[in-house]
């Protein structure tokens, strides 16, 4: 197991710092496609030009990591294989969006629901229980739900981890923590080749996250969101597919944050705004903390205070996300105890946003150094 950590995230970093040498240097990327990064990729909450590019180191390290646990045969080396293909249409939709930056919201998500058809073809994932009698019942009789079921939630989780991806180290560290939970749930059960995908995707996040975080060195972009909710949503159904003891809601509880961020965007822009849900809009728990929150040099232009200030904001959602991941972890075979704390986490959630975006932000929660000009 060790190999396969220092294996995957050696790659991953090497991969990152040559992107950043070539992207300081104009060397080995075209120069028709720098200009872009420089006049259309500088983020609302970023100072600079920063290039999006980390899926692609991401997936190298997580391609090195499968590829040692096939050659020292974990599992059949077939299989990583499989693994690999599938996740592939939702890696090429985030990577085509980061380097073109013209590919539409529809093709993506056509190319992620292709993800899940082919996980459900080739390597039987599907959602085949909720623990709820009568959905488990219906499941059971009509096979065609549970696929139908499993492309939407397959198709849809690489979209939930790319909507909290704004801030420096964000939606990395949130993979991190589901993919440690799941890992360690695998071990636990002994199936080696679900725990030799988490830590071969965990440990080459790691080898990204170093640049990421705190320094806002280079982006995960589209590519490496959707990398990280393809390959977690593959591990999900897999093991709760695969082991009986485990909950269903485990992974539900492990992946609240993301889901029910997507979810209520849906809502509020579509029921409450009546616009469409696929407009971007300023209004994320995310950007709310930054702007409510981390009062750090809010009126400041220098590069390093906006820097500061969007480091500053993925801790408080870091620490949302542990709300979840912890009694997650703690209690993966307890279903009534999982359902209720998706429920506590939903309330708590929307407690919380009602409190940003009403100004009404906890005096203890809040990060201020005054104003400049």
């Amino acid at each position: 197991m060790l190999h396969i950590i220092v294996l995957a995230a050696f790659v991953s970093w090497g991969a990152t710092t040559l992107l950043l040498y070539w992207h300081h240097s104009g060397q080995g990327i075209s120069q028709s496609i720098l200009p872009q990064w420089r006049e259309r990729e500088v983020q609302r909450y970023h100072a600079g030009s920063t290039p999006r590019l980390g899926g692609f180191p991401i997936v190298l390290g997580f391609a090195a990591g499968l590829a040692w646990s096939a050659w020292k045969d974990w599992a059949h080396p077939g299989w990583f294989g499989l693994v690999l293909l599938c996740i592939m249409p939702a890696w090429v939709a985030g990577m085509w969006e980061d380097v073109v930056r013209r590919a539409s919201v529809g093709s993506r998500l056509r190319l992620t629901l292709l993800a899940a058809g082919l996980a459900v073809l080739l390597i039987d994932a599907r959602l085949v229980r909720f623990d709820l009698p009568y959905i488990d019942a219906w499941l059971l009789q009509w096979p065609l739900l549970s696929v139908a079921l499993t492309i939407v939630a397959l198709g849809g989780l690489p979209h939930a981890m790319n909507i909290i991806d704004g801030f420096n180290g964000l939606a990395g560290m949130v993979a991190l923590m589901i993919l440690s939970a799941l890992g360690y749930v695998a071990f636990k059960l002994g199936d080696s080749a679900l725990l030799a995908i988490c830590l071969s995707l965990g440990a080459s996040t790691v080898g990204f996250f170093v640049w990421n975080y705190p320094r806002g060195l280079i982006f995960a972009g589209d590519g490496g969101a959707y990398l990280w909710g393809a390959v977690i949503g593959l591990v999900a159904v897999l093991l709760v597919a695969r082991h009986p003891d485990v909950s269903p809601w485990f992974p539900m509880l492990l992946c609240i944050y993301p889901v029910w961020e997507t979810l209520f965007s849906a809502y509020r822009k579509g029921v409450l705004r009546r616009r469409s849900p696929m407009q971007p809009d300023g209004l994320h728990l995310h950007m709310l903390v930054y702007k409510r929150l981390v009062r750090w040099m809010v009126c400041s232009r220098d590069a390093r205070q906006v820097l500061s200030r969007n480091s500053l904001t993925a801790p408080y959602l870091w620490a949302i996300a542990l709300a979840s991941v912890v009694p997650a972890t703690l209690f993966w075979n307890n279903t009534p105890v999982l359902v209720s704390g998706c429920v506590v986490f939903v309330a708590l959630y929307l407690w919380l946003y009602r409190k940003l975006i009403r100004f009404r932000a906890p005096k203890v929660l809040l990060i201020h150094r005054g104003q400049t000009d």
